[in-house]
């Protein structure tokens, strides 16, 4: 009931229209930031494992720097199967208990009440609009995709209604997946980028249809190959958005602002870091370009503060 719940507000929220003129109140810079921020920790993830398992970590560090050079594009997959080469010579992978199993939807009739909804359903909605939502939606607009999100959130809400008696909580805009797919490692043009998404989708419902297989896969593999390949994935995807958080001297400081409150992971009331750095990031923009009361304004009238020119 409360899954639900959840995603009839996404419904509302996508067809009242509002969720769309709050994005396009963000900074872009701002927004690059955010997203860098939220990378971070996977990046230093990548790296960390080092410490943990040097040989491991090493080579796929040295494999993708050398692979960059020579082949850009198929640099994280070539690690991945170098990675998995590496791990089955060692023996390190034991795969010998694994069984191949389907998984099959199982319904659940819908029960409401009203300690779902506080404890279940408005944190639902909250953390999936401020975690997934926003950050991916500022993902699409960073790359160059002027999307309007209110349709987004409506048919993504709608997808919500249909599959949550069967377990699934929330289809949303997810913003990892969002980073890795409309990058430029995805592809250099732009229009063809659509590819990675629809391949993404692909190897998702595979995920879904041997995901009790697949989960004894991972479980299977080392951590440190796990957290150093998705660390390597992001590296563009963070580095890109640096570049564009810090190339307007105007917004620069700010950005660096949003940049470490997202980094941070700050955990309040129970919404997660990317709101948080967002509100931080958009205080700092507005105090210390001296537009606090405009954006004040604009953000209540849903109209985009106007740009001053850079000093």
């Amino acid at each position: 009931g409360a899954y639900l719940i959840s995603a009839a507000a996404f419904v509302v929220l996508g067809l009242s229209g509002g969720f769309d003129k709050v994005i396009r109140l963000i900074p872009p810079a701002i927004a690059a930031a955010l997203l860098a921020g939220i990378l971070l920790p996977f990046g230093v993830q990548a790296f960390g494992g080092v410490g943990l398992d040097p040989v491991l970590a090493g080579l796929l560090i040295l494999a993708y720097v050398v692979l960059k050079r020579f082949t850009a594009r198929y640099a994280v997959v070539g690690i991945l199967v170098l990675g998995l080469g590496f791990l089955l010579t060692q023996g390190r992978v034991d795969l010998s208990g694994l069984n191949l199993k389907l998984a099959a939807p199982v319904f659940t009739m819908p029960a409401f009440s009203f300690k779902a909804l506080l404890s279940l359903a408005i944190p639902m909605f909250l953390i999936t609009l401020t975690g997934q939502y926003m950050p991916g939606m500022l993902v699409l607009r960073n790359d160059g995709y002027a999307v309007n999100a209110n349709p987004l959130v409506t048919v993504t809400g709608l997808g919500s209604l249909l599959t949550a008696p069967f377990g699934s909580h929330a289809f949303n805009v997810a913003a990892i997946t969002a980073a890795i797919c409309t990058g430029k490692e995805a592809h250099e043009d732009p229009s063809k980028r659509w590819i990675a998404g629809v391949a993404a989708g692909v190897f998702y419902i595979l995920i879904g249809v041997f995901g009790v297989t697949l989960a004894a896969v991972f479980m299977a593999l080392p951590s440190v190959f796990i957290t150093t390949l998705a660390g390597l994935a992001l590296l563009g995807a963070i580095g890109g958005s640096l570049a564009g958080a810090l190339a307007e001297p105007k917004s620069r400081e700010a950005a660096l602002i949003t940049f470490l409150a997202a980094a941070a992971n700050i955990q309040l009331f129970g919404i997660g870091g990317a709101f948080w750095g967002l509100v931080i990031g958009l205080i700092a923009y507005a105090a210390l370009n001296g537009e606090l009361a405009i954006f004040a304004k604009s953000l209540l009238s849903a109209r985009p503060a106007p740009e001053r020119p850079a000093e």
